[in-house]
């Protein structure tokens, strides 16, 4: 809930890769109240069907920057597990990519806010690279 002193948060996943919402990400949230102070994490949540974290923490009063931690190799690591099981019922042949399930294991956002608005920050993902903007 925003309030003329603190901002609000919000954020989903598309999967561009498969053009879906990524569902199952875990996402924490850290804040501080300067350019110099420590992070002091606030909780997390995981994306939903629909790719989206409905219920993040609030930020504290005085929050100046924000973190989201996107745990998103778990995710690509389930999504390539179901691939080869289909591929093996399917007698595909079978895929010779010795490489890691997905590249960037982690993605971490960091972005400023200024009290009384809200920032949603969508991330756009793929195996190999992703985008982010601040949305409406």
């Amino acid at each position: 809930m925003s309030t003329s002193t603190t901002a609000s948060v919000s954020t989903h996943i598309l999967d561009t890769s498969i053009g879906r919402p990524a569902e199952g990400v875990a996402v924490r949230l850290a804040a501080r109240t300067g350019r110099e102070a420590d992070w002091r994490p606030l909780g997390g949540s995981a994306t939903d069907a629909d790719g989206r974290c409905k219920d993040l923490p609030a930020l504290p009063e005085g929050t100046t920057h924000v973190r989201l931690d996107f745990a998103v190799e778990a995710y690509f690591e389930k999504l390539t597990f179901a691939k080869k099981q289909a591929e093996a019922q399917q007698d595909a042949p079978a895929h010779r990519d010795s490489g890691p399930a997905v590249f960037f294991p982690e993605v971490a956002i960091t972005f400023a806010v200024v009290p009384g608005e809200h920032y949603h920050v969508p991330l756009l993902l793929n195996p190999f690279g992703y985008s982010v903007y601040r949305g409406s």
